[in-house]
């Protein structure tokens, strides 16, 4: 394929999420960062067109004081996040309060039932994702890495299901990968990666799977350097999409020569 070409084919890739489109598989987070300065570098640097914003973190009531929303890469949408909901009535509120504040109908539904693990609460979840899309709001729902919930999130009218790949901020990697090709497998939606990446290849992975974008947050803010981790993890999401296009070779359990045994000395 000539560069022409590839460039074309790369172009071309944009995933949808709702009536939402979006070249960059890498979305990025806002929290954790030394400095909102350094925020904006190594958004910048992640190529990233999509920030989530947990709205505990700002004053919705003051938007001329200067806050992270003063330091977003211009030109980058905004998630807002329910971060901090317990019930589904909760995150509908802050769903509500976002829109009104003028950040459209693009949310990230996140609602924890279990404190220490930040683990989804199922339950409250689906309820709060029949509610959001009933009011027209485009909903991106954090959840766990189970096949038949993000069936029932897809039914509900979810427009992209976000299985956690190990807890939140934990960097322990993709602890089942097979549960997300099963849920790619299973569900229409986009399904992104949300949670737990640790380092690039942990990224690459995730994509290799199937993923259609991961979510990354404190593997870049924690970094030693965080601008280049950005940067890293740009093209571990680039490489692991390109794997995924490209089709992988079979798994086998012995080996196969990669050069030809016929016509060898000695035969």
């Amino acid at each position: 394929m000539a560069v022409t070409d590839a460039a074309v084919a790369a172009a071309s890739d944009v995933l949808e999420v709702g009536s939402y489109r979006f070249t960059s598989r890498l979305f990025v987070g806002t929290g954790k960062y030394a400095t909102l300065p350094l925020m904006r570098e190594a958004i910048a640097a992640s190529g990233s067109q999509l920030v989530t914003v947990a709205l505990r973190r700002v004053d919705l009531h003051a938007p001329d004081e200067e806050n992270l929303f003063h330091f977003l890469p211009e030109g980058i949408r905004v998630l807002p996040n329910t971060a901090g909901a317990r019930t589904a009535a909760e995150a509908v509120t802050i769903a509500e309060l976002a829109r009104a504040a003028g950040l459209g109908d693009l949310v990230k539904l996140e609602i924890i039932g279990d404190t220490p693990l930040l683990w989804p609460d199922v339950y409250e979840t689906l309820q709060a994702t029949e509610t959001l899309v009933e009011r027209g709001f485009t909903v991106m729902v954090y959840t766990t890495p189970d096949p038949v919930v993000a069936m029932r999130l897809e039914a509900a009218g979810a427009h992209a299901v976000m299985p956690l790949g190990s807890p939140i901020g934990s960097g322990q990697g993709v602890l089942d990968v097979t549960s997300v090709r099963r849920i790619k497998e299973r569900v229409r939606v986009p399904v992104v990666v949300d949670a737990g990446i640790g380092v690039p290849s942990d990224a690459a992975l995730a994509m290799e799977a199937g993923a259609d974008a991961v979510l990354i947050n404190s593997a870049i803010a924690l970094a030693g350097d965080p601008v280049a981790m950005a940067r890293a993890m740009r093209l571990a999401v680039e490489a692991g999409r390109a794997g995924f296009l490209a089709g992988r070779m079979p798994a086998r359990e012995l080996a196969a020569p990669s050069s030809p045994v016929s016509g060898q000395i000695g035969q």
